[in-house]
């Protein structure tokens, strides 16, 4: 079992930046692949970015290319998401999940674990 808490979400106006911060605890941590989907009222859950287990397999969806990093520190079992020039079609709420698998992972119903979610709204 594995309990995944999100934190760091807030209002930034456009072109601002975040942190988004996931703890994780439960299960060894440094054995899981991680990821940050994003999900606006009215539509799916989409795939933001996603870490495997050994911190070398990274990828990062079309739209947020170039703006957000993901990284991970196994000695805090903590996962981040930075986010910078941020824009109002970023506006989501911001959920952190877990697999048990070791690779690059980009399907929702590939994950097991999920947080509850933080709220990010970009104003114009």
């Amino acid at each position: 079992q594995v309990q995944l808490v999100e934190s760091g979400g807030g209002l930034v106006q456009a072109g601002g930046s975040l942190r988004l911060s996931c703890a994780a605890s439960g299960r060894t941590f440094s054995s899981l692949t991680l990821g940050w989907f994003r999900q606006a009222p009215g539509k799916e859950r989409e795939f933001v970015a996603t870490i495997n287990w050994s911190g070398a397999g990274i990828y990062y969806a079309d739209s947020v290319k170039g703006r957000f990093t993901i990284s991970r520190d196994d000695a805090k079992n903590m996962v981040y998401l930075q986010m910078n020039s941020l824009k109002p079609p970023d506006t989501a709420v911001y959920y952190c999940a877990a697999s048990l698998s070791m690779a690059i992972i980009l399907n929702p119903w590939e994950y097991t674990y999920w947080g509850q979610g933080t709220q990010v709204t970009v104003s114009s």
